[in-house]
Parts: C-alpha cells; sequence; structure tokens
C-alpha cells in the first residue's frame, strides 16, 4: 500500500503513455527532439501545467528509472541542484531539495515525496514513479530561499521495442514570489527539453558513475 499515492493515480498515468488525455484546453506548446510538450493555463496562478510524451532513444526505461531516483548521482549531473537529500522529519520520511536561480532571483526549495511502482501490465513492463510536495512535512523554511509548495510531478516510462524509452511526463510547479509568469512560461520552454538532454546523458554515463562509487 502506497502512503502517499493511489493505484488509481499510478494506473491513470502509465494509461498516458497508450492514450494521451488532452480534452480541457491543453495546447501543444513545443515539438523538439522527438518529444511534445502540451500545456494547460491554470487561471488562478496564471501558469501552466505541462505534459511530455515522446521517446528517449538512447537509454533503456529501466536506467531512466533508476537514473531518475538516484538523488545522490542527480547532485552530478543537474548543475541546478544546491542541496538535494531524502531524510527522516519526526518520522516522516521527505525529500529536501533547493534548485539555484539566477541572480536577482531568490533560490526556491521544494519538500516532496515521492514513490516508484515497477508495473506488470499484461506482460508490459511499466516504470511509475509519482511525487507531489508536502507542505506538511515539518521541515522549516531557510531565511532568502523560497519554499514552493505547489509541486507535483508523474513518469511513466517503457519501453519502445527498439532500446530506448517511452516517455509521458506530467508536471506543475507554482515557484511563487515576484517572478514574472511570461518569464517561468520561458524556463519551462527551455527547461523540459534541456532538462530530457542532461537525462539521456546521465544515462549514458551512470554505469562509470556507479563504478567510481
Amino acid at each position: 500500500m502506497s502512503l502517499w499515492f493511489t493505484d488509481e493515480e499510478f494506473q491513470s498515468a502509465w494509461k498516458e503513455l497508450d492514450e494521451p488525455q488532452l480534452e480541457g484546453g491543453w495546447e501543444l506548446f513545443v515539438e523538439t527532439m522527438g518529444v511534445k510538450i502540451y500545456r494547460l493555463y491554470d487561471k488562478e496562478t496564471g501558469l501552466y501545467e505541462y505534459k511530455v510524451y515522446g521517446v528517449l532513444t538512447t537509454c533503456t526505461p529501466e536506467l531512466c528509472a533508476d537514473v531518475y531516483m538516484d538523488l545522490t548521482y542527480r547532485k552530478d549531473w543537474d548543475g541546478y541542484v544546491k542541496e538535494l537529500y531524502e531524510k527522516d522529519f519526526d518520522g516522516q520520511s521527505a525529500i529536501y531539495w533547493e534548485v539555484k536561480y539566477p541572480f536577482p532571483l531568490s533560490n526556491r526549495d521544494y519538500v516532496y515525496v515521492r514513490e516508484r511502482k515497477d508495473l506488470d501490465v499484461d506482460g508490459r513492463k511499466i516504470w511509475v514513479i509519482l511525487a507531489k510536495s508536502s507542505p506538511e512535512t515539518p521541515c522549516p523554511e531557510k531565511s532568502g530561499v523560497l519554499r514552493v509548495k505547489d509541486y507535483k510531478q508523474s513518469v511513466s516510462l517503457e519501453s519502445d521495442g527498439a532500446g530506448g524509452t517511452k516517455l509521458f511526463m506530467n508536471y506543475f510547479d507554482n515557484p511563487g514570489g515576484n517572478i514574472p509568469t511570461w518569464l517561468v512560461n520561458w524556463a519551462a520552454k527551455k527547461g523540459v527539453p534541456g532538462f530530457l538532454t542532461d537525462m539521456q546523458k546521465a544515462c549514458s554515463n551512470y554505469k562509470n558513475y556507479c563504478q567510481k562509487k
């Protein structure tokens, strides 16, 4: 039994690999490197939620899932990470993540929970990772760093049948503070494809990294 996520949440995440759910205002935002990114406008915040569909040709889904879950390795390949670790906060395990923002913007930090499930769906192997902010976790805020209280991400991975990975990702993040929405939206346009490129590179270097440990 999951502590934080329902079976339905895992199921709806992997089902998007087969049938993208794009009714209700989703629009194609950018298409790049064999990946389509859609976005949905959130009236309340003026920000967008994103869905990503595509194929990462150079790495297997299991390797992608392992790399995605490895927080120590993430510090090695993601230049935006200032701090990242999992720890016990008064009996509740959660992840603390501080992200570097360019001057003059304040850094942001996240306290979130996540879970990975390796599913067998009628003989198909599908890896699903769900994450969401956990505002109730007792982790004090730092001076000069803004806490992101509204963050969610789901990732589903499956073999593309040719040594690569078929991918679905759903993502929303409200960085708060006085960042103009155009800047947040521009960062998403650059950031999502950039993250996928970095992720593929990280996958190809993972074996060497593990051998050095």
